[in-house]
C-alpha cells in the first residue's frame, strides 16, 4: 500500500515519543522527512513545525494540518520510598493506567517503569479495593530504594509514555500507541509528498502543518495558523470508530473502522469547503462516512477557523478504536484513502479559491 520509505517513516513516528508539552523528538523525525520535498520547512518556538509548497504569491494558500503530540503522564511527587506519583498529561484515562510499563523521558535518558497494581488476592474490597483509580491513586515503580535514589534517575516534571509500540493485527489493520495523532502527520506529510510529485497541476500554495500541545487546548494551531494566515484549511484528526460492542449509535453515531475518511458537518466545519471536499470524493468515487459536530469539533478545527478574519475550514477524521489508549486501532485502507481525500481536494482547487457562504 506504501512505499517502503513511506512505511519507514510511518514507523518511526510511531515510535518517537511525543507526550504534549514534549514533542520536540517527533518533531525533527516528520521535518527531516519533509525537508526532502518541501519548498521550505519552518518551525515556531514551540515547535509546531510546517512544511509549504510555492506556486506563485498571487494564488490562495491552503492548509493541511494535524497534531504531533500524544496524551502521557507526568511525574508530580516522588516518596520517601522512592515511589513515583504521577498526573496526567491531556486526556490520559486513569482507569487503564495501571499495571503497565512506562518509560519516563529524562535529560539523561529512558528510565523503565511500571505503574503498581495491587494483586487482587490483597484487595480489600469492603473497604475500596477493586474501585476505578483517580489520578492521585496512580503510582510508578522505578526499582528505586529511597527518595535519593530515585532523584538520581528522575525529576519533577519528567514526562511518561506507555512504553507500548505498535503492531499490524492483519495486513490492513495497524494498532499501537499514539496513532491519535502520529498517523495524521503522516498522512499531511504524504499529501505534500503527492502533490509535489504533481506540482503541475497545482494551482495554489500549500502548506503542510504539524501543530503541538493539540491535547491540551489547540495552542500550536493557533500561534501558527495566526503566523500563516492562509486562505483555507483542511484539517484531519482521529475520530472515533463506533463499531465496537457496547456504544449506543443514538448517542455517538454510526462510524466504522475501513469504510473510509468521516466528513464532519456543523460547527467549525465551513459548509462550502465541506461540500466542495464531498464532491471531490463522489468525483472520485471514494467512500465516504458522515458525522455530526454539536459545539465543538473537538480537534485543532476549533483553534484554526475564528483565526483573524476567519479561515474556511474543515475537519476530514480518520475513524480509530479504542482512542486515548496503548491500543488504538486503525484501517491503512482509510489512511490511503484519507491521503487520496486530501490530495485531490487540494488540486481540485482555482488559484483564486475562495469560501463563502453567502455567494
Amino acid at each position: 500500500m506504501f512505499l517502503e520509505k513511506e512505511q519507514e517513516f510511518l514507523e518511526e513516528l510511531l515510535i518517537t515519543p511525543s507526550p504534549t508539552g514534549f514533542e520536540s523528538a517527533g518533531q525533527k523525525v516528520w521535518t527531516g522527512y519533509v525537508d526532502e520535498f518541501a519548498d521550505e520547512v519552518q518551525s515556531d518556538a514551540y515547535g509546531s513545525a510546517s512544511g509549504k509548497l510555492n506556486t506563485s504569491f498571487d494564488v490562495a494558500t491552503v492548509m493541511l494540518e494535524a497534531h504531533c503530540d500524544e496524551i502521557g503522564m507526568i511525574v508530580q511527587h516522588i516518596t520517601e520510598d522512592g515511589y513515583i506519583y504521577v498526573n496526567k498529561l491531556g486526556g490520559s484515562d486513569s482507569t487503564i493506567a495501571r499495571a503497565k510499563r512506562v518509560n519516563i523521558h529524562t535529560s539523561n535518558g529512558i528510565v523503565s517503569g511500571v505503574t503498581g497494581n495491587t494483586a487482587i488476592h490483597l484487595q480489600d474490597k469492603k473497604n475500596g479495593g477493586g474501585e476505578q483509580p483517580k489520578w492521585k491513586d496512580i503510582y510508578v515503580d522505578i526499582g528505586a530504594a529511597n527518595k535519593e535514589e530515585a532523584l538520581e534517575l528522575v525529576q519533577i516534571g519528567d514526562p511518561i509514555t506507555y512504553a507500548d509500540d505498535f503492531d499490524y493485527l492483519s495486513d490492513e489493520i495497524l494498532s499501537g500507541r499514539a496513532l491519535d495523532n502520529r498517523i495524521g502527520g503522516f498522512m499531511i506529510a504524504q499529501v505534500l509528498k503527492n502533490l509535489n510529485e504533481r506540482r503541475d497541476e497545482l494551482n495554489v500554495n500549500v502548506v503542510a502543518l504539524n501543530s503541538v500541545q493539540e491535547e491540551v487546548g489547540g495552542y500550536g494551531a493557533r500561534m501558527m495558523s495566526y503566523r500563516i494566515d492562509p486562505d483555507m484549511a483542511l484539517v484531519t484528526d482521529v475520530t472515533h470508530a463506533t463499531d465496537t460492542p457496547g456504544i449506543d449509535h443514538k448517542e455517538h453515531g454510526l462510524v466504522k473502522l475501513g469504510n473510509g475518511p468521516a466528513m464532519q458537518h456543523g460547527g467549525a466545519n465551513h459548509p462550502k469547503i465541506v461540500e466542495f471536499v464531498e464532491q471531490v470524493g463522489k468525483d472520485q468515487e471514494m467512500s465516504l462516512q458522515h458525522e455530526a459536530t454539536s459545539v465543538r469539533t473537538g480537534t485543532d478545527t476549533d483553534s484554526i477557523f475564528y483565526q483573524k478574519t476567519g479561515i474556511p475550514s474543515t475537519l476530514i477524521s480518520l475513524p480509530l478504536r479504542y482512542m486515548h489508549s496503548p491500543v488504538e486501532t486503525a484501517s491503512m485502507k482509510d489512511v490511503q484513502a484519507l491521503i487520496e481525500l486530501m490530495t485531490e481536494s487540494v488540486l481540485a482547487m482555482a488559484p483564486d479559491q475562495t469560501f463563502h457562504v453567502l455567494k
